[in-house]
């Protein structure tokens, strides 16, 4: 018999994120970068096979979000978001924009002239 004294009513049911994706680690969301944006294309069929969290994620989606952003509102890893986002990407529910390309960072010669270059005035 187990001992009510570890049992905590306020923490709610306890599902354990390999339940959440059927035991799968890998997805085609594996390679999702953590700024990536994500957004809907539109309403999910009524007869959708998804589950409360893919469907908290498509309300999160639908203004668009970040693959960091979804998992921290989630509250599930990231790994566990990137397989769920995989899963949905796949039935064409949610569309990922890959994080714009920044422009690379001066070289530190360019800097340390416009440093000196200051320094002169």
């Amino acid at each position: 018999m187990t001992d009510p004294w570890w049992i905590d009513e306020e923490a709610g049911p306890l599902v354990r994120p390999y339940a959440l994706t059927g035991g799968r680690t890998r997805s085609s969301g594996d390679h999702l970068d953590l700024i990536a944006m994500v957004t809907t294309t539109g309403e999910p069929p009524g007869d959708a096979n998804i589950g409360p969290e893919q469907r908290r994620i498509l309300e999160i989606a639908r203004h668009g979000a970040s693959v960091a952003d979804i998992a921290a509102d989630v509250d599930l890893p990231v790994g566990v978001v990137r397989v769920l986002l995989g899963d949905l990407r796949d039935l064409g529910l949610i569309r990922v924009r890959p994080p714009a390309h920044v422009a690379p960072l001066p070289s530190t010669s360019l800097l340390k002239e416009v440093i000196n270059g200051l320094r002169a005035l």
